[in-house]
This record gives C-alpha cells, sequence and structure tokens, in this order.
C-alpha cells in the first residue's frame, strides 16, 4: 500500500453481526456450527474491568494493553461479561465430549419429541485412525486404504441398518422415545449453547489442542476462528498469545530451567542442551520413576523451544 492510498474502513460491527447471524460454518461431513446471537465485544471486557479500577486506568493503559493484562494474569470476571449463543450440528459422540464443559446453557433438540435427524457422521476411507500405543485416549496415525475400505464399507451397511430399524419401529407405532434406543453415536443432534467468552476460551483452549479429538477439534477450530475471532479480535489474540499458543511452565520446570543454566555455566555448555543434560538436572521426584508423563511433558517444552536436543532419550 502506497503513502497515497487509504486503508479499506474495518466492517462496521451492525455488518459484521448481520454477516455472521445464522450463517452455517460446515463441520465434518454433515455438521455446522453458527452464531445465533452475541452480547458485548471487546469493549464490554474494558468496561467491566474499569468498574474495578475507575476511570483513571484509561490514562495509563489502553483497551488492548488492558485486555492482554487480563487475559496475562488470569483475571477472568471481565471476559464473562461477553456471552455468545451458537447453534450447533454434531455427532452424538462428540457431543457427549462437548457436554462436559458443564459452563454453559443448554437446549438439545430431543428425540422424545421430534423424529430423530436423518443423518450419520461417515467416515472417509483414508481416515481411520490407529490407537496411539502411548496416549490411551488418543490416536496416532492412520490405517491402510485396503483397511480404510473395509471399515468404511461396514460403517454404512451398520448405519444404513440402524436407520431403517428405527423408522421401522416409528411405522409401526412404538414411541419416539423407545424407538430411538438402537441409534449409532454417529447421528448428528442438533443444540443451542450459550455460554460466556471466558468459559467459551477455556473451551477452545483444550478442544483446539493437538491432543484433542479430531471430530471436536475441528468443531472448536471452526468456532474460535469463523466466529470468536472476528467479533471479538482483541481478545482472541490476547488468548492465542498467552493461553493457546503461550508455554507455562510449573514450578517444577522452572526448577529444571534454573539447574540447566547453572548446570551450562559450570560445565560452559550452550543450548541446545543434550538430553542427558536435562536428566541430570530433572526433579528429584522423577528421578525414581521409569516413567513420568510431567518428566516427558516438561522435555517436550523444552525441545519445542530449543533448549535441549530432539535426540531420544
Amino acid at each position: 500500500m502506497t503513502d497515497g492510498e487509504q486503508r479499506p474502513a474495518e466492517p462496521s460491527r451492525a455488518t459484521l453481526l448481520e454477516e455472521l447471524r445464522w450463517k452455517k460454518f460446515p463441520v465434518l461431513d454433515d455438521g455446522f456450527v453458527c452464531l445465533v446471537d452475541v452480547m458485548g465485544d471487546d469493549a464490554s471486557i474494558v468496561q467491566a474491568a474499569r468498574v474495578s479500577y475507575g476511570e483513571g486506568t484509561k490514562r495509563v493503559s489502553d483497551d488492548r494493553t488492558l485486555i492482554r493484562y487480563l487475559m496475562r494474569h488470569r483475571h477472568s470476571t471481565p471476559f464473562e461479561m461477553a456471552e455468545v449463543k451458537l447453534l450447533v450440528r454434531v455427532p452424538m459422540d462428540c457431543w457427549r465430549q462437548w457436554i462436559r464443559h458443564r459452563t454453559a446453557n443448554v437446549n438439545e433438540y430431543s428425540t422424545r419429541y421430534s423424529v430423530a435427524i436423518d443423518s450419520a457422521q461417515s467416515t472417509p476411507i483414508g481416515e481411520w485412525r490407529s490407537q496411539s500405543t502411548s496416549n490411551r485416549q488418543g490416536s496416532a496415525g492412520f490405517l491402510p486404504d485396503e483397511i480404510g475400505a473395509e471399515l468404511t464399507a461396514a460403517e454404512e451397511r451398520f448405519q444404513n441398518a440402524a436407520r431403517e430399524l428405527y423408522e421401522s419401529r416409528l411405522a409401526q407405532g412404538v414411541a419416539r422415545e423407545q424407538a430411538r434406543k438402537d441409534l449409532p453415536l454417529c447421528t448428528y443432534t442438533e443444540a443451542y449453547w450459550k455460554v460466556d467468552l471466558h468459559n467459551l476460551l477455556g473451551f477452545l483452549s483444550l478442544r483446539m489442542d493437538s491432543h484433542a479429538q479430531y471430530e471436536i477439534r475441528t468443531f472448536a477450530q471452526t468456532i474460535g476462528e469463523q466466529i470468536i475471532r472476528p467479533l471479538f479480535p482483541v481478545a482472541w489474540e490476547a488468548f492465542l498469545d498467552y493461553r493457546y499458543e503461550g508455554t507455562f511452565f510449573s514450578r517444577l520446570e522452572t526448577g529444571v530451567l534454573k539447574r540447566l543454566n547453572e548446570r551450562a555455566a559450570v560445565k560452559k555448555l550452550t543450548p541446545p542442551y543434550s538430553q542427558q543434560d536435562f536428566l541430570a538436572v530433572q526433579d528429584p521426584t522423577w528421578a525414581a520413576l521409569t516413567r513420568s508423563r510431567e518428566r516427558d511433558d516438561c522435555l517436550a517444552k523444552l525441545i519445542e523451544l530449543g533448549i535441549v536436543q530432539p535426540s531420544e532419550m
């Protein structure tokens, strides 16, 4: 952009809301998330914080600086002053993980009153994941396509049979509340989900994480990037910097860093240090353990930061 050109104007809040409300952002094969309503914006966070601090803070801290301070120091209450209401369509097994976050107001589609949504999440041939050997609740890599083809074909037969059974029960007059009992967890459900920004960001920090299950991670990423980022750009930036993409060190991990620096000064070492150096200064509570998740997590952080070499232990 040259000096003579003008930067395009940012869309007004009203225009942004008009564009976002009821826009269905697709997720998986037949899921979606969409914004129903929103209360507040970045300014609402600042307004709530300044009730405590008074107008005088305006002279020493602009809005962005204050929001970043609040996020950095984990002052959660001002973020609770903004809320969003979403409508989501999500597979039931994914929804079970979602609803464990007991921090929102929820109203779900009822298969007691209405016929179940005629849609089930299917798995493409190349997306069947193998069980992780190091994480009991996670996956690692993908199964070969020849196995995936068999699994996808079997999945389609099962889903069709389950739907046919359900609909035949309804046709014979079975009550909806009973006819539904053999519907598979891949069946889509819909729900309104209303949550304040503080608890929503907590949800996103966990469910956008690379260790979260892929299916719910795609929903979380869509909510965060397509809805929360444009609605709360300053708070979103602070969330990425201090929570989602930030690195937290515990007291034990801070001790490891201090001892690494002391060891480096004595032995005249320069980073990246060897993993033997890391083991030499590990916390004493880890040393007696053959396996320690806490030690592994600490090592992973130091490798990511280039402090310790990534070679195998």
